[in-house]
């Protein structure tokens, strides 16, 4: 990792942390924000520290755009989690064969960017 990359990273884990000190949830409960804040600063310290030895250039430049996706998308909606796809179901393929992995390429494909760490984690 170049150090304008580290600083980068390390900026925005910074940034992230400094959101959930001032976080408010929509709802203005006190119980609901407290329990948004500490899901915000364990959702960072968790995925944070599972991309930590990652080296690929093009790996760490995603993760850091999902990163910055999700801190837009949870400023612009007061939402702190992440927002929901929906996807039809794989009813559409059959159980085996070459339908079945096209189905699965594209769902993985069209999966949005501010999810793709989502489901690894949870």
């Amino acid at each position: 990792m170049t150090p304008a990359t580290r600083q980068e990273v390390l900026g925005l884990y910074r940034r992230v942390l400094r959101i959930a000190r001032t976080w408010q949830s929509a709802s203005g409960q006190t119980e609901e924000t407290m329990r948004e804040k500490e899901y915000i600063r364990n959702e960072a310290r968790t995925l944070f520290r599972k991309n930590r030895n990652v080296t690929d250039p093009k790996l760490i430049k995603q993760c850091i755009e999902e990163c910055e996706a999700r801190i837009e998308i949870g400023l612009h909606y007061n939402i702190p989690y992440p927002r929901p796809i929906h996807l039809p179901p794989m009813g559409l393929a059959h159980k085996q064969g070459r339908t079945l992995r096209h189905q699965e390429k594209l769902r993985k494909i069209s999966k949005p960017i501010y999810l793709k760490s989502h489901d690894e984690v949870s």
